[in-house]
């Protein structure tokens, strides 16, 4: 049988969402304990596997300051695993950062400095593409809101306004400059 590269991500600690203030910090934030387990466990099977560690992450986007991110935890982490493992690389465990949009610079920054390899934007991806289709909505309002007639002429058509294939490009632009812009923050943009 041939072998293939097949990445593995595993999850450890819980994302924090509203109403969860009482919850003790142990179920919170990933410990270095729950790291190494998984770190020795996957590591037996392949090389290849990433680990999404809670250090206050949340899905979705929250006002700033709403929610306090921990990623020097990430950096514990790493010490203990090299510290039990006797491993000579100082990051020896690849990192997922969930929940990174609204998140700071610095605070991606810091993260990435402890092991960060991944970081999930689904709802800034989400919002970018958003935005396009609203702007372009908006400045088209007059063009499509009748099949016929708009500031142009009232026997004017506007399929070429409403035709989904001319306002989902537009989203599709405003998603791709939100992927450089991301490229750019994590300091990879033009590498492989």
């Amino acid at each position: 049988m041939a072998s293939f590269f097949r990445p593995n991500e595993s999850h450890s600690g819980q994302r924090i969402n509203e109403g969860l203030e009482s919850v003790d910090n142990n179920s919170l934030y990933t410990q270095p304990e729950d790291i190494l387990n998984i770190y020795s466990r996957l590591s037996k099977i392949s090389p290849y596997f990433s680990i999404a560690a809670g250090f206050g992450n949340v899905h979705g986007v929250y006002k700033p300051g709403n929610v306090k991110l921990h990623p020097e935890l990430l950096s514990k982490h790493q010490k203990y695993v090299t510290e039990k493992t006797g491993s000579s690389d100082p990051k020896p465990v690849f990192l997922v950062f969930h929940g990174g949009s609204g998140s700071s610079q610095e605070e991606f920054k810091n993260a990435i400095s402890y092991g960060v390899v991944k970081v999930n934007l689904d709802t800034d991806m989400q919002y970018a593409f958003l935005a396009g289709i609203r702007d372009y909505c908006f400045s088209k309002k007059d063009y499509i809101s009748t099949q016929v007639g708009n500031p142009d002429g009232e026997d004017k058509p506007n399929k070429k306004y409403y035709d989904p294939r001319v306002w989902v490009r537009e989203g599709e632009k405003t998603l791709c400059q939100r992927v450089i812009q991301a490229l750019d923050e994590f300091n990879t943009k033009d590498q492989l």
